[in-house]
């Protein structure tokens, strides 16, 4: 199957303390699925990563993981990917994973997912790409960030130009196609390999 889209999904290798974020990685997983796209994400079958992956190939979707040797056992490498690939270092999967995707979308997680969501962000301020990024707001998880990066334009070190370079949204159907819509206005090709 030819996927008609591509979505980077970036979220927990654990599944955190309230079962609505377990459902919104299903939901996601689901809404890749049943449109016939395709999910990029860090490869593993634990916690969300795990949860929004099996989601998507069930509900018909194909599953892209990347992930490097230093996780393979810690992050389980999930074997049930259409493609897997295992690669030397976080930055040749974070490379590889913006290569592969027409968006990407944080959910809940930890540091890992804060630093993957900041580094595309950044990747587009600077030019490197113009795909869509989006923050899933689910539970409020995010609302504090949000509002500590409403604060950091009050205080001058960010503009209002790069916070529209993100989208955030409660629920899942309207966040991603809304950047799935954005996505289809801007050309496929990008400068990632450069990052490299």
């Amino acid at each position: 199957m030819t996927p008609t889209f591509s979505i980077c999904v970036y979220c927990g290798s654990r599944t955190g303390e309230r079962p609505e974020f377990s459902a919104a990685a299903q939901g996601v997983g689901r809404w890749i699925g049943e449109r016939g796209g395709q999910l990029v994400y860090g490869g593993g079958r634990t916690g969300l990563m795990g949860t929004v992956a099996e989601a998507t190939r069930l509900s018909g979707g194909r599953v892209v993981g990347i992930i490097p040797k230093a996780l393979v056992d810690k992050e389980l490498a999930n074997p049930l990917c259409d493609e897997l690939h295992v690669v030397d270092t976080m930055h040749e999967r974070k490379a590889m994973m913006g290569e592969r995707a027409d968006a990407f979308v944080a959910l809940p997680g930890g540091i890992g997912t804060f630093e993957e969501l900041f580094e595309i962000w950044t990747w587009r301020q600077l030019g490197y790409h113009d795909k869509p990024v989006g923050i899933l707001d689910t539970g409020g998880y995010y609302a504090g960030l949000l509002d500590f990066l409403a604060h950091s334009v009050r205080e001058g070190f960010m503009g209002e130009w790069q916070m529209g370079l993100i989208r955030a949204g409660k629920d899942v159907e309207p966040l991603l196609a809304s950047l799935m819509e954005e996505a289809g206005r801007h050309p496929r090709g990008d400068m990632l390999a450069e990052v490299l």
